[in-house]
């Protein structure tokens, strides 16, 4: 296939779908580095192997994932022509979106009521290590959630169609990727060291 044939609009859609994916592959790179500087500090002395991660944690996993599904009812919606059902399924990813970084935050707090903290005297190298993958994840879901915001904006405008929602197809991609890579990240958090 010639990428250079084709209408502009095939064209711009091509690019858009680059940009996200060498964006995708770029997150994957910095995720793995940081897994990979867990992996390799877990052969420290001063590793503490036995502490497990807040309970927090496993409920945000529940709806994030619940939250994939809630952004491919509001796809199929629109490809099928259903623009109301579209714009509800979006509202209710966007608070599963926001529910999620909430119970994040709920982890950290029940981390620091464990006494467990970031950096300081009563810190440890496994616990910094999930407050920053974990942070970092989260920083990335608000990217989600402003380009979920951009989408919902989009449709309540009524610029998708059953023929053209590329932009909504962009951000469920973008979406289901902070899915699946909190998915890994909890398992291997919750499985390594």
């Amino acid at each position: 296939m010639d990428l250079t044939q084709g209408t502009v609009q095939e064209k711009n859609a091509r690019a858009r779908k680059m940009m996200l994916w060498f964006g995708i592959v770029s997150l994957i790179m910095g995720f793995a580095g940081w897994t990979s500087a867990y992996i390799v500090s877990s052969a420290r002395e001063d590793w503490v192997s036995e502490l497990n991660l807040p309970t927090y944690f496993y409920v945000s996993t529940a709806i994030i994932i619940l939250s994939s599904f809630t952004y491919i009812l509001a796809k199929k919606a629109i490809a099928g022509g259903d623009a109301k059902s579209c714009t509800t399924w979006l509202w209710v990813t966007l608070a599963l979106g926001g529910a999620f970084i909430f119970f994040q935050f709920q982890g950290f707090a029940q981390m620091v009521a464990d006494g467990y903290y970031f950096t300081g005297p009563t810190s440890n190298i496994k616990l910094s290590y999930v407050f920053l993958i974990a942070m970092v994840h989260i920083v990335h879901v608000a990217v989600g959630i402003i380009s979920l915001l951009v989408v919902l904006y989009q449709q309540i405008k009524g610029k998708y169609t059953a023929q053209d929602y590329l932009g909504l197809s962009l951000g469920a991609t973008f979406w289901h990727f902070l899915d699946l890579l909190w998915l890994y990240l909890i398992v291997f958090m919750s499985t390594v060291g």
